[in-house]
């Protein structure tokens, strides 16, 4: 890729105000053709969907930002679609590639996603940053990735993925994931910093497999989850490192791993992480749901699956602290409660009949802030994990319900081959609650 095309060259004017999509999209048409760089440099490109394309890398220079336009009407409707139930407002995307090979997008500059163009409340519309379908050797690389209107990036269905260097900051609307992969295999991501109002990182299988997924030196702040695996989860997702990375204010849980839609996540490695006042440090369940209302589900799920599996998980080398401020609740937009106390602490949770397998939590240092009363919880009995084949519609635990924990650090029921070694507990404030409990068919190790 050694030719270079300005898009000034097709008309553009980059004055932060004027509609310089039909340009930049000429420029990206032409290096198409035999492959190029589209450069973009001095000046803010105002633009609506562009279509990206096999051999041509988008370069935003740090004298560029690329700002998605404010107007609704300049997003294409033919970029696929969201692919969680009940959610057709995040449908359209400011970036798109499909069924492209060696596409970059690269540079010191700014993606600005203009989402105080879409708020919340308003006009049902807010496009994603970037949607990634079937696609080949992608690149996205050295930028800030900015106040996207909804998730930041979407890979789907595509193979060999760096995602290396980014700044990604969203704070103003919901659905502020940062780097979302559906179905993709060989990905890494590297070196990015995350912080939004969604959950940071999510691998996800909506059918095809996420497989061979590193994930390393990274930052991640977040009202909801920090990394995320599965709710997505019909397919397999496997061979999954997380190494050496830090975690901070996240309100929900640091590692999230849910096993909901009748697949697989196995053979997950988390090592030498650090998190510093995250509620949940570790978080897994193994159920079965379908709610067809509900914007959790999966639009490929149409029917309530066969509990799945969940198996050989490690998690080595873990740090986690809190401080004061975790003895306060926290909330998104002044509105959701999204973390407190009594919320806290880790917990491994599955179906007595269908047990999550194999896990070994070794080195763990963790202070939380504990500070709750056996008064302040509700005296029913801590509900357990229905199959919902037997039981669709009983009350049961699962991801936010009880929005209560049993312990202050541990709590692990249903886990067959269980490995605890060299566990370091302790709380802030004196809690009335026991550090750890193991229930059900839980056979340690």
């Amino acid at each position: 890729m050694n030719d270079s095309f300005d898009p000034r060259s097709y008309g553009a004017v980059a004055d932060g105000h004027s509609k310089d999509t039909a340009a930049v999209q000429a420029a990206i048409d032409a290096a198409a053709t035999q492959g190029g760089t589209v450069r973009l440099a001095g000046g803010t490109f105002v633009c609506g969907t562009l279509y990206l394309k096999s051999n041509v890398a988008l370069e935003i220079t740090n004298s560029a930002t690329l700002l998605a336009s404010p107007d609704i009407a300049d997003y294409g409707t033919d970029t696929h679609h969201n692919r969680y139930r009940n959610e057709p407002e995040l449908d359209r995307c400011f970036l798109f590639a499909q069924a492209a090979e060696n596409v970059t997008i690269c540079g010191s500059g700014v993606i600005d996603g203009n989402a105080a163009a879409f708020p919340n409340a308003g006009s049902i519309y807010r496009p994603m940053l970037l949607r990634v379908l079937r696609c080949r050797n992608v690149r996205v690389q050295n930028l800030r990735l900015l106040n996207a209107a909804a998730w930041t990036t979407a890979f789907l269905d595509s193979d060999f993925i760096w995602a290396t260097d980014l700044h990604i900051e969203n704070h103003r609307n919901y659905n502020g994931d940062g780097l979302d992969f559906d179905g993709c295999r060989h990905v890494w991501v590297r070196g990015c910093y995350i912080d939004g109002t969604d959950d940071n990182l999510c691998l996800q299988s909506s059918g095809l497999p996420v497989q061979d997924v590193h994930i390393s030196d990274c930052a991640f702040t977040s009202v909801c989850a920090g990394i995320r695996i599965g709710l997505k989860s019909i397919g397999e997702i496997s061979g999954v490192v997380i190494s050496n990375c830090t975690m901070r204010n996240i309100w929900r849980e640091g590692i999230k791993l849910e096993c909901t839609e009748g697949g697989s996540i196995t053979d997950i490695l988390v090592e030498n992480v650090t998190m510093h006042n995250v509620r949940r440090p570790i978080f897994a369940i193994l159920n079965n749901r379908y709610r067809p209302d509900d914007l959790g589900s999966s639009v490929e799920l149409d029917h309530i699956p066969p509990i799945g599996t969940m198996a050989r998980l490690r998690f080595v080398g873990i740090t986690a602290v809190d401080d004061e401020g975790m003895a306060h609740a926290q909330r998104r937009f002044d509105n959701d409660i999204m973390g407190e106390p009594k919320f806290g602490g880790c917990r491994l949770d599955a179906n007595a009949a269908h047990p999550i397998e194999d896990v070994t939590i070794r080195d763990f240092w963790y202070t939380a802030i504990g500070g709750v009363r056996l008064a302040d919880l509700p005296a029913a009995p801590y509900p357990e994990v229905p199959d919902r084949l037997q039981a669709p519609t009983a009350p049961g635990s699962e991801n936010y319900y009880p929005d209560w924990s049993r312990t202050t650090h541990l709590d692990a029921r249903n886990v067959r081959g269980l490995t605890l070694e060299n566990l370091h507990f302790n709380t802030l404030y004196p809690d009335e609650r026991p550090k750890m409990l193991t229930e059900g068919p839980t056979v340690m190790l």
